[in-house]
């Protein structure tokens, strides 16, 4: 009969985690590059530059993956340390209100 005399505690609201969409990025971006490297070779095909547009699009993803990765990781360090600092002065606004 242990559950019976289980107490019953609320649970925690989440935090924020870096785990939260991780796991998509990376074939996210492998297949953004896949696109890009696709449209060019076909662009290529049919201008008749041999390599130009693709090793032009495949650098402009690159670039562009690893921008969106940077101003996202930058708002997600943000909205953390937010979280961080309501939470460590949390304590100190209960006993005002109180």
């Amino acid at each position: 009969m242990n559950f019976l005399t289980k107490k019953l505690v609320p649970k925690k609201k989440q935090a924020l985690t870096g785990s939260s969409d991780s796991l998509g990025r990376g074939p996210e971006m492998a297949i953004s590059v896949l696109v890009f490297t696709v449209i060019g070779l076909v662009v290529d095909r049919t201008v008749g530059t041999t390599p130009l547009f693709t090793i032009g699009l495949v650098v402009f993803s690159v670039i562009g993956n690893f921008a969106r990765l940077y101003y996202t990781y930058g708002t997600h360090i943000e909205a953390l340390a937010e979280q961080r600092l309501q939470g460590t002065t949390s304590h100190q606004t209960e006993r005002v209100a109180k």
